[in-house]
């Protein structure tokens, strides 16, 4: 690996260089949000003299600790936590060279609450390589730190608490617009992209006055939350929770709370609230004006084309961090599990089953909830943002679904939450664990691979690949499905649809909704 300087706004950098592609990391794009900076919108970090090195990760974001086991550790970064958090990673196949090509800048997963952009299988050099494009990672401010609704608890410093983690996402791209210039890439086609809380945050940014102009396409893998934020009510009564837990009164005192203190605080302050986790984007009239996808609100992504869609047993995700000894479920625990998840009577639950049962012939309970559970979860709030959007007359919609599954961990899994990341980065050998690894891997990694790049170049995901894929709308609802074949079907699965939506809607707020 040999050094490449690049300059910035603030000085130059030395990155590294593998198998023709140039890698740098761990670039502020924000200074540290510790002590006074804590819950404050985002600084500009301080310039140079000289050059300096990126050619390593930077800190996490703050998080509670997550469980990694042989089939998710590609998913999990390892690196610190620490405050001063407010950092990028470039993968780029050229420097210097006013290449313009298409950018892609990805939103990690986790909810709001962890995760990081620093995973190795979130490296992107695969990608870039591939793809001739630039790939963009980044680290902001989660759970109590980055969403945490302060105004009934401080003066003006603290008015934008609540949505600190997105204005740190919104300084990202503008570190992008101002610099990608001189990491090769066009900063009049970026795309942003991500999965599960990454494409909520998708979503968000494409509700904020802020973002606008600062991305041109937009991609949504896997978001079970992106229809509905916290309110000022439910965000307020979140902050007061964690200032009780930790014996404090007002926002200032908070910020001299330790990073521990403030995980223990906000655990502590989600478990009172019943497992439902308010430390989110709030609709707070300032950054955030409305709801994402509100046909009532003013459409500020009317040009951005949107690609959207999900895996279609996401929660076979959750499988592999339980006892294989307690996967099984009798007929008993399934109706109870159905019950609690979807929010409806005893009578409703077991009319619920029974109409999933029957157009499935022999299939295990384990396997039937998280078909259910999943399309209760994700498959229903990707296809109303997909029928929302081409209700808006704008730029199109393009539906999806991930049915091809992993034959990772003896079939365990099926087409669980995160399969599609692996596809779209070209990490599948990284993630093998969880994938596997073998002639359809490979190939559907190019399909996939080759899709979000075209999209990502042109704002429509055709290409040689795949057959013709028209835009979503309501009247017949093509979907693609990927998978060993891939197809554009009209409404597929169209019963399971219509008996999904005579259901409650999902509620957004789980704790354990977005923990990918």
């Amino acid at each position: 690996m040999t050094g490449l300087i690049a300059e910035t706004t603030l000085g130059k950098l030395r990155g590294g260089s593998l198998n023709g592609v140039h890698s740098f990391k761990g670039i502020a794009y924000g200074g540290s949000t510790a002590g006074e900076a804590r819950f404050q919108p985002p600084s500009k970090p301080g310039s140079w003299a000289g050059v300096k090195d990126a050619l390593g990760l930077g800190h996490q974001a703050p998080q509670p600790e997550r469980p990694i086991r042989p089939a998710n550790a590609w998913i999990r970064d390892t690196t610190p936590n620490g405050e001063d958090c407010l950092v990028l990673n470039v993968y780029t196949p050229a420097v210097n060279d006013s290449g313009n090509r298409p950018v892609m800048v990805w939103m990690h997963g986790g909810g709001y609450f962890t995760g990081s952009g620093g995973a190795t299988g979130l490296d992107g050099s695969n990608l870039a390589r591939h793809g001739d494009v630039v790939v963009v990672t980044l680290n902001h401010r989660l759970n109590a730190f980055g969403y945490n609704f302060l105004s009934e608890f401080g003066d003006d410093r603290f008015a934008d608490a609540g949505n600190a983690g997105m204005l740190d996402i919104v300084a990202a791209l503008e570190w992008v617009r101002d610099n990608i210039g001189n990491f090769g890439g066009d900063a009049g086609n970026v795309t942003i992209f991500g999965q599960s809380g990454g494409g909520s945050k998708v979503a968000v940014l494409m509700t904020m006055p802020s973002a606008k102009g600062l991305f041109h396409k937009a991609v949504m893998q896997s978001s079970s939350s992106h229809l509905q934020l916290a309110t000022k009510e439910t965000a307020s009564r979140a902050a007061g929770q964690l200032l009780n837990e930790l014996g404090l009164r007002d926002a200032s005192a908070l910020q001299q709370a330790s990073s521990d203190k403030m995980l223990e605080g906000y655990a502590a302050a989600v478990a009172a609230n019943y497992g439902n986790d308010s430390f989110r984007p709030v609709v707070d009239g300032r950054s955030i004006l409305n709801h994402p996808f509100d046909l009532d609100s003013p459409d500020l992504a009317s040009d951005i084309p949107l690609l959207i869609g999900s895996c279609e047993t996401e929660k076979s995700f959750y499988d592999i961090v339980l006892d294989p000894a307690k996967l099984p479920l009798s007929d008993d625990e399934l109706h109870a599990q159905v019950k609690r998840f979807v929010g409806i009577d005893e009578r409703k639950t077991s009319e619920l089953i029974a109409d999933y049962t029957a157009r499935r012939g022999d299939i295990s309970g384990r396997d039937l909830f998280n078909v259910l559970s999943s399309d209760h979860m994700y498959r229903r709030n990707a296809i109303e943002a997909a029928e929302i959007k081409s209700k808006q007359g704008g730029a199109p919609a393009y539906l999806y679904e991930f049915t091809w599954k992993t034959p990772a961990l003896g079939g365990m899994l099926k087409t669980p939450h995160t399969l599609c990341i692996p596809f779209v980065f070209g990490n599948v050998e990284i993630a093998r664990e969880f994938t596997g690894a073998g002639p359809e891997q490979a190939a559907l990694m190019k399909t996939v691979m080759e899709t979000w790049l075209t999209f990502a170049r042109t704002g429509n995901p055709n290409n040689a690949r795949l057959p013709d894929w028209t835009p979503y709308d309501a009247t017949d609802r093509t979907t693609m499905i990927f998978d060993n074949e891939c197809n554009a079907v009209k409404d597929p699965k169209q019963q399971d649809r219509l008996t999904i939506n005579a259901c409650p809607k999902f509620i957004s707020d789980m704790q354990w909704s977005s923990a990918a």
